[in-house]
């Protein structure tokens, strides 16, 4: 790490400059931004910075590093790029271009967040974004393929352009790679990340049409039923020694519940090892029906099968005449898929039985 102010090299988790005892910049340990002294959290992604204390020198400071090493995980990558950029830069004075490109640059890096994706790199008009680093969900794929529908509905006008805006095409590849050295320095410090993932999600972005995503075969496993798509088949692409299958991404599906999208009634394996707690249920879906209300918080991590606990209690009810009367306070699809639980086996029930308030 560079001092700011004498320009001394110091050991990354330093504070203070071993050769002037001037502040150091602070790096977040979760996302690898520089923050100004002093912040307590990171301005860029919220989390607490580990150099965050007290800027004094004490004797009982443990040296720790800010930034985490490099590490193996499953990544879903996404590259986002103009549409003929060339054409534009060339018909737009350098600040006028500037501020598009900002204006461009600003929209992908929001609904990137928005997904709690990371953008690792701009590179003129292409955009690099991780989902899946610094922070790994169990959906980092669905994420990053929401991410891309939002981002090509984007509105972003600009006379120049052909048609009056700017269309984007994306590719999303998701695999192994080896993520989070830090490659450069100064301004052009980045986290680097090593795989054949990143280069298959530019070259599937080179098949996608203007406003459009195209998403690999480990992409649209871990997506499939969640999203429509239009399969373009085995594809020859630069740079890769053999064909790889390929879809389109038209829309997002209409089937209402994830749970659903991902395992057909016909692929669910049997439950094991829950039936005290589908007992549970039952014992209070009794009680509920002869007149004492019940409320039953279902909490755990996920994928340890709280959707899949769910199904089997709705099993095990198939078929037993009930109504209810239900305050719907969340979305709209909520109460559609409470309305559906409500009136499946109960036709007696109107929709007027579930209200927003």
């Amino acid at each position: 790490m560079e001092c700011p102010s004498c320009g001394s090299a110091n050991q990354d988790g330093n504070r203070f400059c071993g050769n002037c005892g001037a502040p150091l910049p602070q790096y977040c340990g979760a996302c690898g931004r520089k923050n100004p002294i002093g912040n307590s959290y990171c301005g860029f992604c919220g989390a607490p910075l580990t150099g965050a204390a007290p800027l004094e020198r004490t004797a009982n400071t443990p040296a720790r590093p800010a930034l985490a090493g490099a590490e193996r995980r499953r990544l879903t990558v996404m590259f986002c790029d103009l549409v003929g950029s060339t054409a534009i830069a060339s018909r737009l004075d350098p600040e006028d271009l500037h501020e598009v490109l900002s204006r461009y640059h600003k929209d992908v890096a929001t609904m990137v967040g928005r997904f709690d994706g990371f953008v690792a790199k701009y590179m003129g008009d292409g955009v690099l974004a991780y989902f899946g680093y610094p922070q790994a969900h169990e959906d980092d794929a669905e994420r990053a393929v929401r991410a891309g529908l939002q981002i090509v509905t984007i509105a972003r006008p600009v006379a120049a352009a052909p048609g009056g805006r700017l269309p984007v095409r994306m590719g999303i590849a998701t695999g192994l790679v080896v993520v989070g050295d830090l490659i450069g320095v100064g301004e052009s410090q980045e986290r680097g990340v090593v795989g054949e993932t990143p280069n298959l999600a530019a070259r599937l972005q080179t098949l996608a049409e203007p406003d459009s995503v195209v998403i690999d075969a480990n992409t649209h496993s871990l997506t499939s039923g969640i999203f429509e798509y239009e399969e373009l088949g085995m594809v020859e692409l630069k740079g890769l020694v053999e064909p790889v299958r390929a879809w389109r991404v038209q829309r997002e599906s209409t089937i209402e519940s994830r749970f659903e999208a991902l395992h057909s009634a016909t692929a669910l394996t049997p439950l094991v090892g829950r039936e005290e707690e589908i007992e549970l249920l039952v014992q209070r879906w009794i009680q509920a029906k002869s007149g004492a209300g019940q409320v039953i918080l279902l909490s755990g991590e996920p994928g340890i099968g709280k959707s899949r606990l769910t199904a089997a209690l709705l099993e095990r009810l198939r078929g037993e005449s009930h109504g209810c009367a239900i305050s719907a306070r969340r979305t709209t699809r909520t109460a559609r898929c409470i309305r559906r639980l409500c009136n499946s086996n109960a036709p007696q029930v109107s929709n007027g039985a579930i209200h927003r308030r």
